[in-house]
């Protein structure tokens, strides 16, 4: 009995990390079906090495991603590649190698590069191999480049700065040329005053 409950638990623990190798077709058309709708609604999808890391170290990422709303699923490389076609992250079915392990993030497009960079400097052991962000490939050397961009909210905000400065510098220019207009024609009326 005892036997038996350790070997339910493992098998549970181990599809629980992802190994589907033990699927019967049913299992695995489900698991194809559930990443599908997974990759569908991603903003973004970042592969990583996992190779050596502890279960322990695996939770520590899996809750600093999910404090981000943020997956992370270690996935099985032929199910992936198959439930990536027609989605966007079909255009990374190449990426599909090794040991994978993917970071889905469905909300800002950056975060998910953010926060699996961040627990990589404190984790040599994960490795970055690359990504999907908004349905284009980017090597591990463009999702650092990604990550460092600034939170959406102040590029938003960098943006609106930019629009607003050049109507800011028109309507100071507009203005000042209505007032040196006026001042020009109460100048022109008092010296007119003045001759008569």
């Amino acid at each position: 009995m005892f036997a038996t409950c350790v070997v339910r638990v493992f098998c549970l623990r181990r599809r629980s990390l992802g190994k589907e190798d033990n699927l019967n077709k049913e299992e695995k058309a489900k698991a194809i079906t559930d990443l599908r709708e997974r990759f569908s609604g991603a903003k973004t999808v970042i592969f990583t090495d996992y190779k050596g890391m502890t279960v322990a170290e695996l939770s520590d990422l899996r809750k600093l991603l999910r404090s981000g709303g943020i997956e992370y699923r270690i996935v099985k490389n032929t199910l992936a590649r198959i439930a990536s076609q027609d989605t966007p992250v079909a255009t990374a079915k190449d990426a599909f190698k090794g040991p994978i392990a993917v970071a889905i993030g469905y909300e800002d497009p950056v975060s998910a590069a953010k926060k699996v960079i961040e627990f990589s400097k404190k984790n040599e052991k994960l490795k970055l191999l690359g990504g999907v962000i908004e349905g284009r490939f980017f090597g591990k050397q463009e999702v650092r480049a990604v990550a460092d961009l600034p939170p959406r909210e102040v590029l938003l905000s960098m943006m609106a700065g930019a629009f607003q400065a050049p109507a800011s510098k028109l309507a100071a220019a507009l203005a000042a040329t209505v007032s040196s207009f006026a001042y020009a024609m109460n100048s022109l009326k008092t010296k007119k005053e003045r001759s008569q």
